[in-house]
């Protein structure tokens, strides 16, 4: 793997060279690793007067927590996105579907399509692949394509890339020593770790309080669910969601999977009327990488999700079905 990375990170910055105008892409309900990623590639390369824009298929607008990491402007509406982009960076996104409304650029792109990504489930849908399974964040692996492109680290690049270390490592919970060393090479260009983190993970408005108590008392537990290991579940209908930010939505499953009792935990979020997005976790026992592939989604061993058409009965019996189907 280290070697074909080295290959293709080698290949996509020799693209990135010569480009002159590139939009990169996030996946839909952005979070700090797909959009950190983005921004600090995207920075990289406004710098050099490259035209550049960054966008995301849904919500609407940008998450309220993400908006300090755009520090030169670069992120744009999905309607403002070249229907035939020039050149296309994909970040931390295992598949189409997870473009949602912009998925159909990847096909109409005039030029290259790099994927960088860390999901082993990674369709390898566009022409340059820089995916490492083993990284805990794609911000490493977009580290490593600026390092190849031999782009100066400072503070606002660097606070981009910190914010998806820290996030998708679970605040280092999940972090090994590449990552740890590289959280302080990241802190000694001046990022402040308290003040990049505390609007990712440690603060919300008074609404969150609302939203979650009427979640949370929703929830269910289902201990004969995933073979005998337990299922810890949670719906945020549209009308839980008013008046929260998406960023408050997707925290719910932080809660939910604090339940001893689940080895599985989820969080099925309404986007639209009828439409859903699910997130997973497991303790360790459960592969929901396969659970959510069995359900046209993709992630991670123990992080994954899947969107849904249906009712939130639905998704939750289908849910249960595919923890039925994976390991038995």
């Amino acid at each position: 793997m280290a070697d074909d990375l080295s290959t293709t990170l080698a290949e996509a910055a020799r693209l990135l060279a010569d480009a002159r105008d590139v939009t990169l892409l996030s996946h839909i309900n952005p979070d700090a690793d797909t959009l950190g990623s983005a921004l600090a590639v995207g920075l990289a390369l406004h710098r050099r007067g490259v035209a550049v824009r960054v966008a995301f298929g849904e919500p609407e607008a940008v998450p309220e927590s993400l908006k300090a990491l755009d520090t030169a402007g670069l992120l744009v509406h999905r309607d403002e996105v070249p229907e035939a982009p020039e050149l296309l960076v994909v970040m931390d996104t295992g598949s189409l579907e997870r473009l949602g409304p912009l998925k159909g650029r990847v096909a109409s792109c005039r030029g290259p399509v790099i994927v960088v990504d860390h999901h082993v489930s990674n369709t390898r849908y566009g022409t340059v692949h820089c995916i490492d399974d083993r990284a805990e964040a794609t911000a490493l692996i977009a580290l490593k394509l600026l390092d190849e492109m031999n782009v100066e680290i400072d503070e606002p690049i660097a606070r981009c890339i910190y914010a998806g270390l820290v996030t998708d490592t679970g605040g280092f919970r999940k972090a090994g020593p590449e990552a740890h060393h590289t959280a302080a090479r990241l802190l000694e260009t001046g990022v402040d770790a308290y003040a990049v983190t505390r609007p990712l993970m440690d603060s919300h408005p008074f609404a969150y309080l609302g939203m979650l108590s009427r979640v949370l008392a929703k929830a269910e537990l289902d201990q004969k669910a995933a073979h005998g290991l337990g299922l810890a579940h949670a719906v945020v209908s549209i009308e839980d969601a008013h008046g929260v930010r998406s960023e408050e939505v997707e925290s719910v499953i932080d809660v939910v999977r604090s339940a001893s009792e689940a080895e599985v935990a989820a969080v099925v979020k309404e986007l639209r009327p009828g439409f859903w997005s699910v997130s997973l976790r497991a303790v360790s026992r459960v592969d929901v990488r396969e659970v959510a592939q069995v359900l046209g989604g993709g992630g991670h061993r123990l992080a994954a999700g899947f969107t849904f058409d249906g009712t939130s009965e639905q998704v939750v019996a289908a849910l249960k079905g595919a923890l039925e189907r994976v390991g038995s």
